[in-house]
């Protein structure tokens, strides 16, 4: 790649464009009208984004009679994945800590449900495992 990944993707009209992609195969005109209404861009300008990804790897085109129709290229998105993987542990533990509390809620709903009483409602505190320890030490060295 000519420029780097996150140069390309740092941009929110490319951003755009690549979640369309996402979508399916999208013609250029249709791509343009989308991005033109949502950002207030002209046709040269999304035109200008389109190449951009077109040269860097994300989208690929192919014409069918005078249309150009876009694709993603999947393959230096697994390079960002690949880059992002490092700093999954930053996150991770918190999402699935998240997905554990929002399985609990739905079954204290069903089973509320069932029963005909309302759930306990009240905040829930999401500890990172590094920092699940912390609260004790520093609570017994201020005892006094």
């Amino acid at each position: 790649m000519s420029v780097h990944a996150f140069d390309v993707l740092g941009d929110p009209v490319r951003r755009r464009i690549l979640e369309l992609l996402a979508d399916g195969e999208q013609a250029a005109g249709a791509i343009s009208a989308i991005v033109q209404e949502e950002f207030g861009i002209s046709q040269p300008g999304v035109s200008q984004h389109l190449r951009v990804l077109r040269e860097n790897g994300f989208a690929t085109v192919r014409a069918e009679g005078t249309r150009r129709l876009y694709a993603v290229d999947p393959a230096p998105l697994r390079e960002v994945d690949a880059w992002l993987e490092r700093y999954r542990r930053f996150w991770t533990p918190h999402l699935d800590a998240l997905a554990t509390e929002l399985a609990r809620g739905k079954r204290a709903r069903r089973v509320a449900g069932e029963s005909g009483s309302a759930p306990e409602a009240g905040p829930v505190k999401l500890r990172s495992p590094e920092n699940s320890g912390n609260a004790a030490r520093r609570g017994a060295g201020e005892a006094g």
